[in-house]
């Protein structure tokens, strides 16, 4: 049998991505499984070599590890190598290559919703890695405009000078929303218990119309501050089961050398969320 998983910190056992996979493995007959691997931060490098060790065909990589597994690989393809950011680690004649899917994943999510990137203008809130597959998605899909606003002015800075985005601060945000086409929530937060402090910030966001999109890449939420702004002003929103079923798809891609329908992964997730 073959294992696959994925590699991220004890948030990851709440992860939809097993479920998932599991469900489009056993349609198409694979003898292989998709399994959770919880590490901590100071455990990454040990758990890449035991992925090596223990012949593990392929990972996804979730937060906080997207950056932090780079130094442990053989090397880095496509969009992985242009954002130092991998989501997705295959298996290949014994070495270790990083992809990042997130990027068409986001890119395919925004299409399927009918938003055209060609022109438009963002707001990105987050720089870590799925901020950068964001951005990157953005500026190859010809955006206009991507500013980016974070909590670290530095690596908000550092992000908008390698992607060709313009940083911005939180200051900013109001005014920022307020005259994009599109504002996509790329941190790790979206409820009240998560980070009350951008809870308020949300709900200080202008209340007039503004973007016509507004897009959590989070999941899950029973509260989510983000989707209830959305609905104040009367705009469309998507949370992030679109974009994970797409990169999902491109993942099991890279790792089978099949390319299953999206709806696959897709009603895989309404299963199991």
């Amino acid at each position: 049998m073959k294992v696959y998983g994925i590699i991220g910190d004890a948030r990851v056992r709440r992860s939809l991505s097993p479920a998932m996979h599991n469900a489009v493995m056993a349609a198409h007959g694979l003898d292989a499984c998709y399994v959770v691997f919880p590490v901590e931060p100071e455990a990454v490098g040990p758990a890449v070599a035991g992925l090596r060790a223990l012949g593990v065909r392929g990972v996804n990589v979730t937060v906080p590890h997207k950056r932090a597994v780079i130094p442990h690989l053989d090397e880095l393809c496509g969009a992985a190598r242009e954002l130092g950011a991998v989501n997705t680690i295959v298996r290949q004649d014994g070495r270790l290559i990083g992809h990042n899917t997130d990027v068409g994943g986001f890119a395919a999510a925004l299409e399927e919703q009918g938003f055209d990137c060609a022109g438009a203008s963002a707001l990105v809130l987050g720089a870590g890695g799925a901020a950068r597959a964001v951005v990157l998605a953005l500026r190859r899909g010809g955006a206009a405009r991507v500013w980016v606003a974070g909590r670290s002015p530095a690596r908000v800075q550092h992000l908008a000078n390698e992607l060709g985005a313009q940083a911005a601060g939180l200051d900013q945000a109001q005014d920022l929303a307020a005259r994009a086409g599109l504002v996509v929530n790329a941190t790790s937060v979206s409820s009240i218990g998560e980070s009350a402090g951008m809870a308020e910030l949300v709900a200080a966001l202008p209340a007039g119309r503004g973007p016509r999109l507004v897009v959590d890449i989070n999941y899950g939420r029973q509260d989510n501050f983000w989707q209830a702004w959305a609905a104040a002003r009367g705009d469309s929103f998507m949370d992030g089961l679109a974009m994970l079923a797409h990169q999902a798809r491109l993942s099991f891609g890279l790792w089978t050398g099949l390319q299953p329908p999206v709806d696959e992964f897709l009603r895989a997730l309404g299963e199991a969320a």
